[in-house]
């Protein structure tokens, strides 16, 4: 039997809707899921909650190695900034709690490396998100193509960081 490639979660935060994906990375990564959790009307301690036990149950499923985390941007104000990291944390510790690595990623990062440009918008993301997972043409809610979109920019730089060390290795032998 093949070995398994490595399996990546990315996690596009936020405290009404948190978009998760899990692919599996590799110089053409597939994907396993690409959802959203729809968070309630309630108190923001629950919401918060939720989103642990969500991310948990989705950990459990899917086993991912490694998860990566779209970093906290400037937000329009500072109870959103607030509200977002607190999700942000509540996503980490589902991961961290089983174990897994979290990497972290600026907007700016993750859309150079799915588009090629820092400053892609939102269908550009999801255009690209599909034809580089070959979902198709349907529509992808955006949270979900978010999240999808930070677990490939891990692929890419975990790919390229291990071609460096190849190198690198190659060069120290010779």
């Amino acid at each position: 039997m093949a070995p398994r490639l490595s399996r990546i979660l990315g996690i596009d935060p936020g405290s009404t809707i948190t978009g998760f994906a899990v692919i599996e990375g590799g110089g053409s990564p597939s994907v396993c899921v690409v959802d959203c959790i729809r968070l309630p009307s309630t108190d923001f301690p629950t919401r918060l909650g939720i989103i642990f036990e969500r991310l948990s149950a989705v950990i459990a499923e899917y086993r991912p190695d490694e998860m990566a985390i779209e970093n906290v941007f400037m937000a329009k104000n500072a109870a959103s900034a607030l509200k977002l990291g607190q999700a942000r944390g509540a996503a980490i510790c589902a991961g961290a709690s089983r174990g897994l690595p979290v990497a972290e990623y600026t907007p700016t990062q993750i859309k150079q490396a799915i588009v090629g440009r820092g400053h892609a918008d939102k269908v550009q993301i999801q255009h690209m998100v599909c034809i580089l997972l070959g979902l198709g043409q349907g529509p992808l809610q955006s949270d979900a193509a978010d999240a999808a979109a930070v677990a490939l920019c891990h692929a890419h730089h975990a790919h390229t960081t291990a071609r460096i060390q190849q190198s690198l290795s190659r060069r120290q032998q010779a």
